[in-house]
């Protein structure tokens, strides 16, 4: 059986599939049958204990039945989610580790093993795609802390009308998710794909350098073969062999780098296909959804990933918002990098249109003055720019972000009414060890009142300080010296990565700096 990792697929090939999902609490298992924007097409398309039966797939106590031919003709994929069991006591600690099987024509396929860490009340664990005219299975792992309201009303789900009770969801919650549904494009759908895209990038580009790696590695032995007999080392047998071995060498590469070819074609397809439908946080600065009605966004575009030793495809890379990790771009000089951080506020501005963006910025150097005049609207105040401000600046946040903690653990959370961002420029010239430990708190409880933190300045993951080490290596670093190469997450492949920067012309600016 196939162990599968988050992000990664595989290819089916049995004519009906059934999975299945356990785990240490007791779960509900449900589908969702969703087209290419991820969202149904109506609420036929949720498959539930009291809709157990859709085009293709049926829901009993042994699992999900997909019978692949059968799945309605324009459905991009089936996504087999778990939730706990509201009939079922709450066990601490939420889902547990779980555990999604998938098996073709009753055979065991493949198997998934996750554990929620941050209390997710439901999860997609598997999706089971089209890709052409075949069919293949990937692992998602995708988390929802805000249970089956937010993860329904993502996908296009009319919560109130979903399930009768005692699933029925009402409540904050589900007002969020039915707001979330009625977007033009799913919150999640922009993000989730084009980390599906890069995943498939990545595969393809690790079998590319697998097969040139073993193809070096045979015409190496072949040629030492060739002339390894004195008897035959400078004969025409030993000049032909040595001729057969390159020709083998350079149909296997050829072969490869055709089949690389094929893949970053259709990729580049699929990326010209999601352009159009991408949120302003996640699109190319050319694209026309900077002018249209504003969309929300769960994640931000940073750059683009390329390799010029695999080719033209260049890759989004994007991360989700609130930022789970904060931002450290690395660099000497905050003039330096002025349009990096110019382009990140412009998409961090982008990203929750129906909410108010906060915006406290740190800039000793005043490095960021050309475009902080724009941002007037959603300064929380005036930058800070004199080291002896820093200290209560960093501690409104944090007494913000103790006071929403302390609600949370009294059951009176409700969700930020704003998106705050903090910009700490200049880091840590100028800062105090107490400034590191207040910036620390925020890594830990900045997410309850929505809050994304972008540091600016040199690498301190060595530093002798271990407060300001921790917090350094804590964080998501963006290098900015041309040939550092990142890695993804799947095969560790080298990617250079070129970083967005803010258009330098006023007016464009003006356009990408709109504040909400």
């Amino acid at each position: 059986m196939f162990q599968l990792k988050a992000g990664q697929n595989i290819a089916l090939t049995g004519e009906t599939v059934m999975v299945d999902a356990k785990a240490e609490a007791p779960l509900d298992v449900s589908a969702l049958v969703v087209a290419e924007n991820m969202k149904v097409f109506s609420s036929d398309d949720f498959i539930f204990y009291n809709q157990p039966t859709g085009a293709g797939v049926e829901l009993s106590a042994d699992g999900l039945r997909i019978t692949l031919a059968q799945v309605r003709a324009d459905a991009k994929a089936v996504l087999l989610v778990i939730s706990a069991d509201p009939a079922a006591p709450a066990r601490d600690g939420g889902l547990g580790t779980v555990t999604a099987t998938l098996a073709e024509n009753g055979a065991p396929t493949a198997e998934f093993v996750t554990t929620p860490t941050s209390g997710e009340a439901a999860l997609i664990c598997l999706e089971v795609y089209r890709r052409g005219t075949a069919w293949k299975v990937r692992a998602v792992g995708q988390g929802y802390a805000g249970g089956m309201a937010v993860l329904l009303g993502a996908h296009g789900v009319d919560v109130a009308d979903a399930a009768a009770e005692p699933h029925t969801m009402t409540g904050p919650l589900a007002t969020e998710a039915r707001s979330a549904g009625t977007a033009p494009l799913e919150v999640g759908h922009g993000l989730e794909r084009l980390w599906m895209i890069f995943e498939d990038a990545a595969r393809s580009a690790a079998a590319l350098e697998s097969a040139r790696e073993y193809a070096a590695k045979r015409l190496d032995h072949e040629s030492s073969l060739a002339v390894s007999d004195p008897a035959t080392r400078n004969t025409p047998e030993g000049a032909e062999a040595l001729l057969a071995a390159q020709q083998r060498n350079d149909e296997l590469i050829a072969t490869a780098e055709r089949n690389h070819q094929r893949d970053a074609e259709q990729l580049i397809t699929e990326l010209a296909d999601a352009e159009v439908m991408l949120p302003p946080a996640l699109a190319s600065w050319d694209s026309p959804s900077w002018d249209r009605d504003a969309v929300a966004s769960d994640g931000i575009r940073l750059g683009e990933l390329y390799s010029l030793e695999r080719g033209p495809l260049r890759v989004p890379y994007c991360v989700p918002v609130p930022l789970n990790r904060p931002l450290w771009i690395d660099t000497e000089s905050s003039a330096a990098v002025a349009p990096v951080v110019g382009a990140l506020l412009a998409r961090l501005l982008a990203v929750a249109p129906a909410r108010r963006t906060a915006l406290d910025v740190i800039d000793l150097t005043g490095a960021f003055s050309g475009f902080l005049g724009m941002l007037e609207p959603v300064l929380n105040g005036p930058p800070v720019t004199d080291h002896t401000d820093i200290s209560a600046r960093l501690q409104t946040l944090v007494d913000a972000a103790e006071l929403a903690e302390m609600a949370y653990n009294s059951g009176e959370r409700t969700r930020p009414t704003e998106h705050r961002v903090l910009l700490a420029a200049d880091f840590p010239h100028g800062y105090q060890s107490s400034d590191a430990q207040r910036i620390g708190a925020l890594l830990t409880r900045g997410d309850l009142i929505g809050l994304s933190v972008v540091i600016v300045g040199s690498d301190e993951s060595d530093s002798g300080d271990q407060i300001v080490a921790l917090l350094s290596q804590s964080c998501r670093h963006l290098p900015t010296v041309q040939g550092t190469p990142l890695f993804d997450p799947w095969t560790g492949s080298p990617w250079q990565l070129d970083l967005d920067v803010l258009p330098t012309e006023p007016a464009r600016q003006a356009r990408y700096l709109r504040a909400r």
